[in-house]
């Protein structure tokens, strides 16, 4: 069965898990994230597809089914695993996307490197995306491609199906001209881009920056601009902007530019944070801290989320304030990002080694100052960490978007609680009454978490009061494929 809706996402749909010798397909563990979120989105359409790869020992042979039919909560839809050898992931995921990619996306310039870079391996691997998209797509269907591994998939789709729609999301920052236009791949990475309906982003920052970049390296016109509505202006953040491009013209093509943040599940996440088992931890946690106050930091060890910055934070808190000793805890959980990528091992490492530091210049018998926890916590324990801790520290030196924020406001059924908000994630243009801190500087990050962990109480409810609001009216339900209806009467004309 063809499909009205064709989503085309690196992962599957699904967890594989082995029992009794058996492969089986377990939801994802979290309600949050792209894999949930996007599956969310078949229920809308008579049949939906899903492209993605699946590793194999001998891709010309592989050992499973290259296409299956799942019918569960979200809908009916197939998934079509991309049989690829192990050396070809390798080349195409952790060569390319994160070693050349991933740091010119968050501005590391420093640590990009693409002289082991298999261009035509990226090639190879996005075509096949592209030909598994062309064949599964209905006429005039609705093709959405997710993030920058798979940048090529549209220029190579509009040559094998010009009649679909094609949607771009970037789930990534998209960095400035003058970042971007290191790539060696740049004019065939936005040629294929502007070969979508719709490019979409998280923020009006990262729109004006693709936009930037376009214009760069093709005759590029900007058709239309919006001003920028008054909930994304927040003043003292490094990524507001006022006015955000909306259509550019490319040859004959009109290619909308959209901005469409992504939220969270709020009512799930509220039904867990009321649930009697959530509501029984909680009070067990505050319980076991007594009068200690919980800062948490939830992210992945990835030298952009900047833990290494906020341990140090952190370790200056304890010296310069000793009177906090003994009556803070920072709970931190790094969850390892990509295994075996040495640059990821060595964040990790630099991390147990300062927060060990830590524990061993301030810690006593009866105080550890940093709990160190490196492995995914279930979500419904995550939700009651959220409740009990009085400061959430989100502060990565870049970022897409980041929904832990938001997670965390939505959790906070009391009200209560204060956030500590890099101004460098894009979460920051939507939560502007966040502490908000640059943790590029000592300063700034010193002086955010004192006015989070001294902030009256009064203070700390109408901010949350603020960012609940803005939380629950942008919750998950409001994103969309940028400006293109799931509709699949709708249709573009055919080159």
């Amino acid at each position: 069965m063809s499909s009205d809706l064709i989503i085309v996402y690196h992962r599957q749909p699904y967890e594989e898990v082995v029992e009794n010798g058996k492969t089986v397909l377990r939801e994802n563990k979290s309600p949050n994230g792209i894999v949930p979120t996007l599956k969310s989105f078949f229920g809308g359409v008579r049949h939906g597809a899903w492209i993605a790869w699946k590793l194999a020992d001998d891709p010309d042979n592989p050992d499973f089914e290259q296409r299956i039919e799942i019918d569960d909560a979200y809908g009916q839809y197939s998934v079509s695993r991309l049989p690829l050898s192990s050396e070809q992931v390798r080349e195409y995921y952790h060569v390319t996307s994160k070693e050349a990619f991933w740091p010119i996306l968050h501005n590391f310039k420093e640590r990009y490197n693409y002289d082991p870079v298999d261009w035509a391996n990226f090639q190879a691997v996005n075509r096949r995306f592209a030909e598994a998209a062309a064949a599964e797509a209905a006429p005039g269907a609705l093709v959405w491609v997710h993030d920058y591994n798979l940048w090529l998939v549209p220029g190579y789709l509009r040559e094998l199906r010009p009649d679909v729609r094609i949607a771009f999301f970037h789930h990534t920052p998209f960095p400035s001209v003058d970042m971007f236009n290191v790539l060696p791949w740049r004019k065939e990475i936005m040629s294929s881009l502007l070969a979508c309906d719709d490019v979409g982003f998280h923020v009006p920052r990262y729109a004006a920056n693709f936009v930037s970049v376009a214009r760069s390296l093709f005759d590029v016109e900007v058709t239309e601009r919006e001003r920028v509505p008054e909930k994304w202006i927040s003043e003292g953040t490094a990524l507001t902007e006022r006015i955000m491009p909306t259509e550019v013209c490319f040859g004959d093509r009109r290619v909308a530019v959209s901005v469409t943040p992504v939220g969270v599940d709020t009512d799930f996440i509220d039904q867990r944070a009321r649930s009697e088992e959530a509501q029984a931890q909680a009070t067990r946690l505050r319980a076991e801290l007594g009068d200690t106050r919980l800062i948490l930091s939830v992210g992945r060890t990835d030298y952009t989320k900047g833990g290494l910055e906020q341990l140090s934070c952190f370790e200056r808190l304890l010296e310069n304030n000793p009177e906090l000793r003994g009556q803070i805890r920072l709970m931190h959980v790094s969850v390892s990002a990509a295994s075996g990528m040495t640059a990821y091992e060595n964040v990790q490492n630099d991390i147990e080694q300062m927060a060990g530091r830590i524990n061993g210049r301030f810690g006593t018998l009866d105080w550890q100052p940093v709990a160190l926890i490196s492995r995914a916590i279930p979500f419904a324990d995550l939700v009651a960490y959220y409740q009990v801790a009085d400061v959430a520290w989100i502060t990565p030196l870049a970022d897409g978007m980041n929904l832990v924020c938001k997670e965390f406001v939505a959790s906070r059924i009391d009200g209560d609680g204060a956030l500590v908000l890099s101004e460098f994630a894009g979460a920051a243009v939507e939560l502007g009454e966040a502490v908000v801190a640059n943790p590029f500087s000592h300063k700034s990050m010193d002086r955010a978490i004192l006015t989070a962990l001294h902030m009256p109480e009064d203070e700390r409810r109408a901010r949350m009061t603020a960012l609940r609001k803005a939380v629950l009216e942008n919750d998950v339900r409001q994103w969309t494929p940028g400006t293109l209806p799931l509709d699949p009467g709708w249709t573009v004309a055919a080159e």
